[in-house]
């Protein structure tokens, strides 16, 4: 058996090998399907996953699989699904289908699955055939980690019966507890305000495990919907796997949230999480840890070595891996198939439903380093929602500006993970690659001093670079790229030679710290105390992001239509007649200096590219290289 291959056996003694398997940040990825591009996409998909599990299986007939979150939400089956295919009480959800058809174990609940709000993610999980837990998700406001009713159950002890090396079987408790990132409540607050609150990761650990041990758990994993991030616990962190891991009671920590790999040469967390973390053992806090990527890509592998203690049994040696979906291949198990067929047909025909024209190709290769037209488009349609909105009140003569980010800019997706429309048709699939996921629009009050802020926040995209260098990064691999706010409807420059006022994950580095500079409004310099009426989307004016000028700032109007529902009708009204973009932002000149981006290789045809950018040859994973001048 594998086990002999990875552990010494102590013969001795009553040993087994116990396998536990993950899957985390599926976001709705069934098929092996990318409906943004409507195209097989064979690295991806549960469907493709499945393989790997059964594979696993055979290996380690004590085995068990739990996935981390984030399961229900993610790509335009999801919305279809929760939106527009009749979903309701006592209906089987296709993810909830398949997972109970592969035998899931167990479950937790991501932030995203809060998206649709909670009368649809309470008829979605009412089906599960396995537990879903949480132990820091309430049901009303957050007071008490130890008194507070959850909003489902807190943890589970599964009760199993293994076979050990001797060929005895024995029985053995599996205690699974959830966590999911505390921000959620502020990110989804126009679904959640006033149902639903959090606790603290670590808080929330400590108030519920010693019932969890007390009900008998043998080992004890974590379900833990949020990063490996700082080694050092903060109150409220949003990526707290590590000092998760550190407390007494947890054995096994499976991580998620971050869509990155760990364990092995792909994590990329190693220098803020300090000596706690191990990716070459796969470990944190010397407790075997496993975080799979996203969509199904790959697999997490957690193998305990267990000792039978008196009637307990405790874990004496791991080896933790991840298994990698194989890019070439295409099939997909017949199982998850049989449950996503009916649904996968019909958002197909969907996302080819046409929606609208485009005179000109629309792509946002180049939407880090410069204005980008496809970011003009989202700003036109919120800016026309808002005008309307704001229509009649008070807020009606205010300054109005639109934020918006960019979201398919390459990163962990893919090379090819772009907006990249011709001219022509546009369909639903291209809305989705505008906006791929539901949030609802809001209105925001926002200072001129409130505007600056939200800009540096927005500017730590950029790496601080040398004046009088010429090869250097520009673009930070660590700062999401849909927290770069572009606010259309100012002008203003942004100068990376100045260090960032926040860190990637949103911490506070320098007060004082000013990149963005020469802000102005119709040509005027915004005054520190001049209002602005900005329209954004729910997710950022609930301060996600960690946008606390934003989080700060006064709600105006806080609508029920999503974002891509304006999408839908600025290109129906046929407005999508710009051919270039608007001048919001421009670097700050530093003649000798230039720094380096990788950018998909789908750039090469959307000429002209900005001034001062030229291709310099390959990139990291797939992309090219250029090389930006100041």
């Amino acid at each position: 058996m594998i086990y002999r291959q990875l552990f010494s056996l102590d013969t001795s003694r009553v040993q087994a090998h116990l396998r536990i398997l993950q899957t985390t940040d599926l976001h709705l990825h069934l098929m092996p399907y990318d409906y943004f591009t409507d195209l097989p996409a064979p690295g991806i998909g549960l469907g493709r996953t499945a393989g790997l599990i059964r594979a696993c299986r055979r290996q380690a007939p004590n085995c068990l699989l739990f996935d981390n979150g984030d399961f229900l939400q993610g790509n335009p089956l999801s919305d279809w699904i929760a939106q527009d295919s009749g979903f309701g009480p006592g209906d089987l959800h296709p993810m909830i289908a398949a997972m109970n058809a592969l035998g899931y174990d167990g479950g937790t609940l991501g932030n995203h699955e809060f998206n649709y709000g909670l009368d649809f993610l309470e008829r979605a999980i009412a089906r599960a055939g396995f537990p879903i837990v949480s132990a820091n998700i309430t049901r009303g406001a957050a007071r008490d980690p130890a008194t507070d009713p959850t909003f489902i159950a807190p943890w589970a002890v599964l009760t199993r019966e293994i076979t050990a090396a001797d060929g005895q079987r024995y029985p053995l408790r599996i205690g699974i507890i959830g966590f999911a990132p505390p921000q959620l409540a502020d990110w989804d607050r126009h679904h959640l305000e006033g149902r639903v609150g959090t606790h603290d990761i670590v808080h929330a650990a400590q108030a519920h495990l010693p019932a969890l041990r007390a009900a008998g758990a043998d080992l004890v994993v974590a379900l833990c919907h949020s990063g490996i991030g700082e080694e050092h616990h903060a109150p409220g962190m949003e990526n707290a796997a590590v000092p998760l891991a550190a407390l007494p009671g947890i054995d096994v920590v499976l991580a998620g949230h971050t869509h990155g790999l760990f364990p092995g040469p792909g994590f990329d967390g190693a220098d803020r999480a300090g000596p706690a973390v191990d990716p070459a053992g796969g470990t944190l806090h010397g407790k075997p840890a496993v975080m799979a990527g996203q969509f199904g890509s790959h697999l997490g592998v957690v193998d305990l070595l267990l000792d039978r203690q008196g009637d307990a049994w405790v874990p004496v040696a791991h080896a933790t891996r991840l298994a990698r979906v194989d890019d070439a291949a295409t099939d997909c198990d017949p199982t998850v198939r049989a449950t996503a067929q009916a649904a996968h047909d019909a958002v197909l025909a969907r996302i080819r439903k046409p929606v609208g024209q485009t005179p000109v190709p629309l792509h946002n290769h180049f939407a880090l380093i410069a204005p980008d037209l496809t970011l003009q488009i989202l700003a036109d349609a919120q800016r026309a929602h808002a005008i309307v909105a704001l229509a009649g009140t008070d807020s009606a003569d205010l300054p109005l500006l639109s934020a918006v980010a960019p979201f398919r800019v390459g990163g962990r997706g893919s090379p090819a993970q772009y907006i990249d429309i011709p001219a022509g048709p546009l369909l639903m699939r291209h809305v989705a690659e505008f906006y791929p996921f539901p949030n609802l629009v809001s209105i925001v009050a926002v200072s001129g001093a409130g505007l600056s802020d939200w800009l540096e926040r927005a500017a730590g995209q950029f790496l601080q670079i040398a004046p009088g260098v010429t090869d250097q990064p520009l673009i930070d691999p660590e700062f999401p790229c849909y927290n770069f706010d572009v606010m259309d409807g100012l002008t203003y420059e942004i100068d990376p030679t100045q260090p960032a006022r926040h860190l990637a994950d949103g911490r506070l580095s320098d007060p004082q710290a000013q990149r963005v500079r020469d802000i102005r409004w119709q040509g005027r310099p915004v005054a520190a105390d001049q209002m602005f009426a900005v329209v954004t989307n729910g997710y950022r004016a609930g301060g996600g992001g960690f946008f606390e000028a934003v989080r700060q700032a006064p709600v105006l109007h806080q609508s029920q239509v999503s974002v891509r529902e304006l999408v839908v009708a600025h290109f129906a009204r046929g407005d999508n007649t710009a051919h270039d973009a608007r001048p919001v932002w421009r670097f700050a000149s530093h003649p000798g200096t230039a720094a380096w981006v990788d950018i998909g290789p789908g750039a090469r045809a959307c000429l002209p590219a900005p001034a001062g950018l030229v291709r310099i040859g390959p990139g990291a994973e797939g992309l090219d290289r250029y090389s930006l001048r100041f």
